[in-house]
């Protein structure tokens, strides 16, 4: 008896492991490119709020040295790191030298863990908090080079040298397509100050993080490091157009643009018969928006025909909206057919709230592939499992043959059981 459930046991695990490698068949090995050296700056808060001693018992000022101390020694020999301070030199009262004090401590660059680690145990708390200018300065010191770029601040105030505002200044740093990342830290904050570094983050796509501890500001800081040195795909700036006939023509990528509320934007991507286009769109409501809100994405013709879309809606606080279409096109008899051309249409139904400006436009992001199409690709709503009615297929038939096989064992059981 033992034998036999054995063979039924293995039987059944046999054709369950055919049916794993039909449906998951070994991948592709992708291509490794070397990539540019990602980049970090540090910027550090030294104004005079740092003094205040409420974080394990010690200074502000304190913990952040201590967390810079601790990443210097952790960062990955890849990463090119800087540091630059705001409010760390001017103790006076003029407001408006007090908002042009950002320096660079340590140039952005290969890593001396020694002489960085000299020049942060000069910093004392000093002056005033002038957010906006030294992201600025940041930006420039990044400039130049096609690997990661990412700020990470680390601040326990609001800026004081409005009307620069520093959200402002980070929507504007992401309108460039610079591909620059903004990471936050609040050390201790209080509600204004944790919306305005929040809104910094999420202006370019990066975090914010509130921190209460030693330990939190260590491992937060030293995540974000890292995080600079890991692969990633730097999407493309592209200008879409207001017509289809002017729209720049796409090829498989990752591109991001800006569009104002309710705008139409327009990209061209050719698809050769045989091929099947997939494309995504993002957009990112940087600010304050009303509610009920919504994205569109169409494939249409060079005529303004539809071939079809995707869409998504939404209602209340969202930070991402997404939508994505498929359009595989026939294979054609003729081997000379030319490429179709078809037009994507970005569109929006976002509206902003009362005294929120609407320039520059909300970030989008815009990913096309153009891969081989499948099989008797006529009808697009008949491929909505994609590859996956090979899959559908092969469950159904093992399950029919184990069904089978499960009854004949069975009725064998029963046959022996009845003769004994």
């Amino acid at each position: 008896m033992i034998t036999r459930q054995r063979l039924a046991a293995g039987v059944c695990a046999l054709l369950a492991a055919l049916t794993a490698g039909i449906a998951f068949p070994a991948g592709a090995v992708a291509d490794e490119t070397a990539a540019a050296a990602p980049k970090v700056e540090l910027v550090l808060d030294v104004s005079g709020s740092m003094r205040a001693k409420d974080i394990d018992g010690g200074s502000r000022m304190a913990a952040a040295k201590q967390a810079f101390n601790e990443v210097l020694d952790a960062t990955p020999e890849e990463v090119q790191l800087g540091i630059r301070t705001l409010g760390a030199n001017y103790p006076g009262n003029d407001r408006k030298t007090g908002c042009k004090d950002t320096a660079q401590l340590y140039p952005v660059g290969t890593l001396d863990r020694t002489e960085a680690k000299t020049a942060v145990a000069t910093l004392t708390p000093t002056g005033w908090t002038p957010i906006g200018p030294a992201l600025l300065k940041a930006a420039d010191d990044l400039d130049g080079g096609d690997g990661t770029r990412r700020i990470v601040l680390i601040s326990d105030g609001e800026d004081t040298c409005q009307p620069l505002d520093p959200c402002e200044v980070a929507r504007e740093i992401a309108a460039k397509g610079i591909g620059l990342t903004i990471d936050t830290l609040g050390l201790v904050p209080d509600a204004k100050t944790r919306d305005q570094l929040s809104c910094i983050a999420e202006a370019t796509g990066g975090t914010y993080t509130s921190v209460q501890h030693k330990e939190e500001l260590s491992d937060r800081v030293g995540q974000l490091v890292e995080r600079a040195a890991d692969p990633v795909v730097t999407p493309v700036a592209v200008d879409g157009a207001g017509a289809c006939t002017s729209a720049p023509t796409l090829k498989s990528g990752l591109y991001t643009d800006r569009e104002e509320f309710g705008q139409h934007r327009y990209y061209r991507v050719d698809v050769k018969p045989g091929q099947e286009l997939r494309a995504s769109v993002s957009i990112s409501a940087d600010r304050e928006v009303n509610q009920d809100y919504g994205v569109l994405l169409r494939a249409v013709t060079v005529h303004g025909r539809e071939i079809v879309r995707g869409e998504a809606a939404g209602n209340g606080r969202t930070d991402v909206i997404s939508t994505g279409l498929r359009y595989p096109k026939a294979e054609s008899d003729d081997e000379n057919a030319a490429a179709e051309t078809v037009c994507l249409q970005v569109s929006n139904s976002f509206s902003a709230a009362s005294g929120v400006k609407t320039t520059p436009g909300m970030p989008v992001e815009l990913t096309v592939d153009v891969v081989d199409g499948p099989d008797q690709a006529g009808d697009v709503a008949s491929f909505g499992l994609g590859r996956g009615w090979w899959l559908l297929g092969a469950l159904v038939l093992t399950g029919f043959l184990a069904g089978v096989l499960w009854g004949w064992i069975s009725r064998w059981r029963v046959a022996v059981w009845r003769t004994n």
